[in-house]
């Protein structure tokens, strides 16, 4: 459905549109004007209506339809098409939430289509609106300010991802902690809020770094309906999401040792238990040997009538279990 719409002329909200086409046509023909509709969810018959008056391309509506896309540019003759996934962390349950946000950029338009809960789109427009600087600028600065918040937020849920991350090595390297059977389960969970979070910000480096006309994907390339004088703009956007994603990879290397630490204290501890068994069952092995050689029918044994000889067995295999009981302890495996 249509969550928004409205010309903007001279970076300033005027009318809504009752015609679209219209409405682009006197935008391009004035100059300073543009039109930015906004859709959350639209069905192909809703977006039947917006795809004719502004030409948008086949490929890249139906992308916009269907969802589940990696963030992504393609230039098409009428229009950019951008695609990226705003997060969110839900501190309560410790899970990443990515949703998608697609943008068709084109001569005097702006049309966004948002997919899924985390969107900053709202926030976005009302701060464009109350500054007005940027919308004068168009949809390049649309593109800019939608790109900069949703880049901005990857930074603060790479924070929330560290805070997190520290507390789990506190648990895997506590004395205590490490052990529990839910820590492997919190880890591997954990491993995958990380990938869920990589989903939404690697593969936003290609676009950014043509949109920022920077590295070998970007240098000399004119991405069109995106202004030149942009490029500073987008290339700190670029710097932004490097950060996000460095910490991205560190964070992913951090969990994987975290884990395999703790399948080593795991590994230890299981050692420990076994060393601790096959202690006392070396213990419990000596007097049942001594026991089946002399436990039978005799009158005094061990060697058939001596007096003494029981007590004297049972004091031998009692020193025998002392003396084993102080040579584990002493190895460390009791």
């Amino acid at each position: 459905m249509i969550v928004d719409c409205a010309i903007y002329r001279d970076g300033e909200r005027t009318e809504t549109p009752q015609d679209f086409s219209d409405a682009l046509a006197e935008a391009r023909a004035r100059g300073d004007s543009f039109l930015w509709i906004g859709l959350y969810e639209p069905t192909e018959r809703e977006f039947d209506l917006v795809t004719d008056e502004f030409g948008l391309h086949p490929l890249a509506v139906e992308d916009a339809l269907t969802a589940h896309q990696r963030p992504k540019l393609e230039v098409y003759d009428d229009s950019l098409f951008v695609v990226l996934k705003p997060v969110t962390y839900e501190t309560k349950s410790d899970t990443v939430t990515s949703g998608e946000l697609m943008l068709f950029i084109g001569d005097s338009f702006v049309v966004t289509v948002r997919h899924g809960t985390p969107s900053p789109l709202r926030d976005i427009r009302r701060h464009l609106e109350e500054q007005h600087e940027m919308l004068k600028h168009g949809p390049t600065g649309v593109l800019y300010s939608i790109s900069d918040a949703v880049v901005d937020h990857y930074l603060e849920v790479a924070t929330e991802l560290q805070n997190d991350l520290e507390e789990l090595e506190a648990e895997v390297f506590s004395p205590s902690g490490g052990g529990s059977r839910h820590t492997a389960s919190r880890i591997y969970t954990f491993k995958r809020q990380i990938l869920e979070f990589r989903r939404a910000t690697v593969p936003l480096a290609l676009p950014m770094t043509k949109l920022a006309g920077a590295g070998p994907y970007g240098s000399g390339v004119t991405v069109p309906f995106v202004h030149a004088s942009a490029r500073p703009f987008f290339r700190d956007v670029n710097d932004h999401l490097l950060r996000v994603n460095e910490s991205v990879e560190g964070l992913d290397r951090l969990v994987s040792d975290v884990l395999g630490a703790h399948l080593a204290q795991m590994s230890v501890r299981q050692n420990d238990d076994m060393r601790k068994i096959s202690a006392w069952a070396a213990m419990a092995a000596v007097p049942t040997l001594i026991a089946g050689i002399y436990g039978m029918n005799f009158d005094h044994m061990p060697e058939l009538h001596w007096l003494w000889a029981y007590p004297a067995v049972i004091i031998f295999m009692a020193l025998l279990e002392l003396s084993l009981y102080r040579m584990f302890k002493r190895r460390g495996w009791m």
